[in-house]
């Protein structure tokens, strides 16, 4: 356990637990400005309602994620000063991009909707909705535009190892951006649909909040069925575009460890790193070969082909990818099922789908941690793909002492947002009652107690049996 074993760990740790909340409130943000858009066009109350309901959880998921992602910033003059020399001219004003242009923006608008809705004209309302979705669409923007130039550097050169930009329309866009950020809006978007689904379909288990349920189920169901099999396109254009310029992280997710011909497709298998073969194997013939060239016989480079010390680990990533994948498919059965059931009228009244889709909210984070796992463990053993390696880009510091930060971290987080998460479970148990967080109908809750509907809407729920 050597301090750069650690620091690897916490960022993990960090990061891992922050990517859900900013996750989920890119596509939730969307949802809101869904439902007040149609609630200006139809009249109809209860898409204000439930925009109101989401609201507040989008607000304590949003502070969730403003406390999570600051300390990573700490961590790179803590743990990752070389990093931070090296990568700062180009991955800094990135970052700062970030909260300048879609930060700002979201912390600006979410106040109007938390303390404007007995305040502000409904145009108001559904404007501010918007660029809030806007804010966060932007925030993603700039994070993966960054984490994408570390995993295909382009638009700089370097001097005395430290690179300097010099076109930053090629660091920003560079070649897998836009494939990076389609996949992750895509999931953003699906993971939220699959909590609004089954937020829904716990409801309608209950019979509770019937018209806000049904509400919930179409959109869930309609954005799963289509953004479902998008996801597996775009997946497949980013395998793709990964092939092309991180062939070692291709050949790490499949086990393809020596090139003998067409590429198989290894479904399942136990990766014996040491012997450099796959155990148990369970494959399709020629099928990897046709999915990354497009060809029965395409021949893919294999770990073989590369220097032992530019090599990933190939266990984390073959079977994260795995788990993503297999979710994947799970979502794309869920949204397409949902929808035949919808044709046939059934979607509401068909409790086998409502309690499978009650029980599936968790898979999109899982999804989408599994799959940064196979993105950020594929780059190894580089930090910066092909120009500075991880174990160059740590800090002169002390292992006890990383691993000291860690553990209070595992402590504050795990505490910080057990809280959070208590919070949000009150007010889903609560469900679409009224105006949440008007604060002409609930008078404390003013902007130096913004979770005082949240404790509001606890005292009301406790005579209530659980929903979700």
């Amino acid at each position: 356990m050597n301090a750069v074993l650690l620091a690897r760990l916490q960022f993990a740790f960090t990061i891992s637990v922050h990517i859900i909340f900013p996750a989920f409130t890119i596509g939730l943000s969307a949802f809101i400005a869904t439902l007040l858009i149609l609630w200006q066009r139809t009249g109809r109350e209860h898409f204000h309602r439930l925009a109101r309901f989401w609201t507040k959880i989008f607000a304590v998921s949003f502070a969730m994620g403003v406390v999570s992602g600051i300390p990573m910033s700490y961590e790179f003059g803590s743990n990752w000063s070389r990093f931070s020399e090296v990568a700062g001219n180009v991955v800094g004003p990135m970052i700062g991009y970030e909260v300048l242009t879609a930060f700002f923006l979201e912390a600006t608008f979410l106040g109007v909707l938390l303390f404007g809705w007995a305040r502000t004209p409904p145009w108001l309302q559904a404007t501010a909705a918007v660029l809030i979705a806007v804010g966060t669409a932007m925030s993603a923007f700039w994070i993966l535009s960054a984490n994408s130039w570390m995993q295909t550097p382009a638009g700089h050169v370097m001097r005395g190892g430290i690179a300097y930009p010099v076109d930053w329309f090629a660091i920003i866009f560079n070649p897998s951006f836009p494939y990076r950020l389609a996949h992750m809006l895509t999931a953003a978007y699906l993971t939220t649909s699959l909590v609004v689904l089954a937020v829904g379909a716990r409801y309608l288990l209950v019979q509770a909040f019937k018209e806000e349920a049904r509400t919930m189920m179409r959109m869930g169901v309609g954005m799963l069925a289509v953004l479902g099999p998008l996801q597996l396109l775009l997946g497949d254009q980013h395998g793709l575009n990964t092939l092309a310029h991180q062939p070692a992280k291709i050949a790490a997710m499949e086990a393809h460890w020596r090139d003998t011909g067409p590429m198989d497709l290894v479904l399942f298998a136990l990766p014996d790193e040491h012997a450099k073969v796959n155990r148990a194997a369970i494959a399709i013939p020629h099928l990897g070969s046709l999915i990354l060239t497009h060809d029965w016989n395409g021949r893919v480079p294999a770990l073989a082909d590369f220097a032992a010390n530019a090599q990933p680990r190939v266990t984390i990533i073959f079977f994260a990818f795995r788990i993503m994948v297999g979710i994947g498919l799970l979502l794309i059965a869920l949204g397409l099922t949902g929808a035949l059931l919808w044709w046939r009228g059934r979607l509401f009244t068909s409790r086998w789908y409502l309690r499978a889709a009650g029980w599936a909210w968790p898979l999109g984070f899982i999804a989408i941690l599994a799959g940064w796992l196979t993105t950020e463990n594929g780059r190894q053993p580089y930090v910066i793909y092909g120009i500075l390696r991880t174990q160059d880009a740590t800090s002169p510091i002390a292992a006890g002492t990383v691993a000291a930060s860690l553990a209070a971290f595992v402590l504050v987080y795990g505490v910080v947002f057990s809280i959070g998460i208590y919070y949000m479970r009150k007010m889903i148990r609560h469900g679409p009652r009224g105006a949440a967080i008007a604060t002409s109908a609930v008078p404390h809750a003013l902007p130096n107690q913004p979770l005082a509907s949240a404790r509001e809407s606890t005292r009301e729920s406790r005579a209530e049996p659980p929903v979700i």
